[in-house]
């Protein structure tokens, strides 16, 4: 199950340098089959212990600054606290979006210069009903059973426990038509150590676990999407372009300073990327 269309004029146009494409060759690692054939089998890959226990401190250091009030609707959590539009506050979670395992995994799902779909830091407090079960790409109205469309990462910089608010998930459900039912009592816990990250197809049923500690459960999530559509956040109004340069080359990629053939993001003709040039 991946995201490729069928054959198009992307193929066309892949190697065409007079139009100023960009596409690094496809990624792989000693773990890169395994993790693919767990998303595909199962909708989801967990991978322990990926940050060591320096960078979740610094994260969490950093996060602290950031998180303000909790949650607006019974979805985002009510005690929950969400930070939006992270890559125009803080570098913290650079190394995050474009690690090595995840792009690995992502350029055997998605067509080249896929897409940062959104990245959030939430932080599950203390008391928290479960978060209703959902699919990550299912604003996108295609009908069910299909290929996922979006990939998301949840990275615990806290350690996810079945009592501190672990996201449930709801394993081959990724494989469902629009018919299935999804209920809580089929879902199971994404218990993993701090560092650690799920990795999930954006059609597997999932949902925010309650928090019945007292202590808050922090994460960040990164949604990544195909190249031919629609991002949650419009990273354009987001994140000043003088901000958008100090990034790496391919966070710029990810935030659409990228194509998809055969003119899909172009800005007056050209390649967006040409902007972060412009005076």
């Amino acid at each position: 199950m991946t995201a490729k269309p069928p054959p198009s004029a992307a193929s066309a146009f892949a190697h065409d340098r007079r139009f100023g494409f960009e596409f690094a060759a496809t990624r792989d690692l000693p773990e890169t089959a395994a993790d693919h054939a767990a998303l595909m089998r199962d909708g989801y890959v967990i991978i322990e212990s990926l940050l060591d226990t320096q960078t979740c401190e610094a994260i969490r250091t950093g996060s602290r600054r950031l998180l303000g009030a909790t949650g607006r609707n019974r979805f985002e959590g009510l005690k929950t606290q969400r930070v939006y539009n992270v890559l125009a506050k803080t570098r913290i979670f650079d190394d995050l979006i474009d690690h090595p395992r995840l792009m690995a995994a992502l350029d055997h799902i998605f067509e080249p210069n896929y897409l940062l779909s959104q990245a959030q830091i939430i932080n599950i407090n203390p008391g928290e009903d479960a978060q209703p079960l959902h699919s990550d790409d299912g604003f996108y109205k295609i009908p069910r059973p299909r290929p996922a469309l979006g990939v998301a990462a949840i990275w615990a910089i806290d350690a996810f426990t079945a009592e501190n608010g672990a996201t449930d998930i709801i394993p081959q459900s990724h494989l469902w038509g629009d018919g299935n039912q999804a209920s809580r009592d089929r879902a199971v816990p994404c218990v993993m150590p701090e560092g650690s990250v799920v990795i999930f197809l954006g059609t597997l049923i999932h949902g925010g676990g309650a928090n019945r500690t007292e202590h808050g459960r922090l994460a960040f999530t990164n949604q990544y999407c195909a190249p031919w559509l629609r991002t949650q956040e419009n990273f354009f109004l987001e994140i000043p372009r003088e901000t958008v340069r100090t990034l790496r080359p391919t966070i710029q990629s990810l935030l659409g300073y990228s194509v998809y053939p055969p003119f899909m993001g172009m800005v007056d003709s050209m390649h967006p990327k040409r902007t972060l040039t412009d005076d």
